[in-house]
């Protein structure tokens, strides 16, 4: 019995230091392929996503190793998430059912076939093994530095000793992150202003080819370009060839260029301020319904400015999210916005147009939305010291001729004036 055990040990001993079939065969087994996956409908999803592809001829496996995964049900998701420490994992997944559910999720599937040394191909292998072990697979996910693009970025530069940083480290970009972001926002006028105006000037800074590939097409544009030399001193091109698996129908296209949105923001700004004084001229004539037509505006402003003002506020001096620190929107993006709500309510309810109640409601109408303004106008001011360079201009011209026509349309201007005069008098 004894004898029997002592035998069981040893074949088990000799198994643990038996080299794997992968091991055995140098590499030589093993096919490595960059996977890019397209924009999906989710918000989350707009930039698209990228994984790394390994398959085993001794096998027959083909396994994803995805470094983008997430989870709502992960313990304390959302809090993580609005204090911006979102936990992200890695993970390896069968080949067939990935691709099956990317493509029935009507989303781009190209695989960029890497030429490696077969040694390299094992290491990768090893390394990417040993990343989604339980202590190895959890990671803070930041959208621009550490992500599922910019790991396995890093991987490919590991694999070509360094060359790969080397070549794009130091090349200037031909885009600010700022200006990424907005090719792939560009078709969601609402998203596209939300987000660009909850993130501060930190994402308006020169960066580099290398920063670029934080997003997933941005690594498959460059590694298509790259040439390295191997440990024999060859010169080999890093992709040795591209399969189209599928192609996503009817989704906004990504940019190749950055738009340039104010003119847009201007023009929709433009129009409902000539919608504030159509409203206005209407409670000039004494029809109620321009009344109650301005004050359900100056709530609904109200509403969406004071609430991205409040996100703001909260996500620039109560969070980690670095890249909405430093952002001078918060000159006239504010939370006192908010009052502009239960004031446009109460100036929609006024009967009385001489009443002291209905004058002081539409003094302070008027004075939040004239702070808002010069808030605007500090705000552009003070892009003339150099260490101010925010690109906010869409949101300046968003809100200036909206605050403006708030603040001074004309109905009701002169009657406020003359109550305001009366009033110092007595004082």
């Amino acid at each position: 019995m004894r004898k029997k055990a002592a035998i069981t040990a040893l074949l088990i001993f000799a198994l643990a230091l038996a080299p794997s079939p992968a091991r055995a065969q140098g590499g030589e087994n093993l096919t490595l392929s960059i996977a890019l996956l397209g924009p999906g409908t989710e918000l989350f999803f707009w930039w698209g996503h990228i994984s790394l592809l390994v398959e085993d001829s001794l096998t027959g496996r083909a396994t994803f190793f995805d470094y983008g995964i997430f989870s709502f049900e992960t313990e304390n998701f959302f809090t993580n998430f609005a204090m911006g420490r979102l936990i992200f994992s890695t993970g390896s997944f069968d080949a067939n059912m990935y691709v099956h559910s990317y493509i029935m999720s009507n989303r781009d599937v190209i695989f960029f076939n890497l030429d490696l040394p077969p040694q390299t191909r094992l290491e990768i292998y090893e390394f990417v093994q040993n990343s989604v072990l339980p202590e190895n697979r959890y990671y803070y996910y930041h959208h621009f530095f550490d992500n599922c693009s910019t790991r396995l970025r890093d991987i490919i530069d590991i694999a070509t000793g360094g060359q790969f940083r080397e070549q794009f480290g130091e090349a200037p970009s031909r885009f600010t992150l700022r200006q990424h972001v907005r090719r792939h926002t560009w078709f969601s006028p609402f998203f596209d202003w939300l987000l660009n105006f909850l993130m501060g000037q930190r994402i308006d800074t020169p960066i580099t080819v290398w920063d670029d590939m934080f997003l997933p097409s941005e690594l498959a544009r460059r590694i298509q370009e790259f040439y390295y030399t191997d440990s024999e001193g060859n010169r080999r091109q890093l992709v040795s060839g591209t399969e189209v698996i599928f192609l996503a129908s009817d989704r906004p296209e990504v940019l190749e260029d950055a738009p340039v949105q104010w003119p847009r923001k201007l023009v929709f700004s433009l129009c409902v301020s000539a919608l504030v004084l159509l409203f206005s001229f209407l409670q000039a004539r004494k029809k109620r319904i321009g009344r109650v037509l301005l004050g359900a505006t100056y709530s609904a402003a109200g509403f969406v400015f004071g609430s991205a003002g409040l996100l703001l506020y909260f996500m620039a001096i109560f969070t980690d999210h670095d890249y909405t620190f430093d952002n001078i929107n918060m000159l006239f993006g504010t939370p006192l916005l908010l009052a502009a709500i239960p004031l446009g309510i109460r100036y929609a309810r006024s009967k009385d147009l001489s009443a002291k109640k209905f004058l002081k409601t539409s003094f302070y109408l008027r004075a939040l939305w004239l702070l808002c303004a010069l808030g605007v106008i500090a705000s552009m001011l003070i892009k003339l010291l150099p260490q101010f360079w925010q690109d906010n201009l869409p949101d300046q011209m968003l809100m200036l001729p909206l605050a403006l026509a708030f603040a001074l349309h004309p109905a009701g201007l002169k009657k406020l004036l003359a109550g305001r005069k009366k009033y110092l008098k007595r004082k």
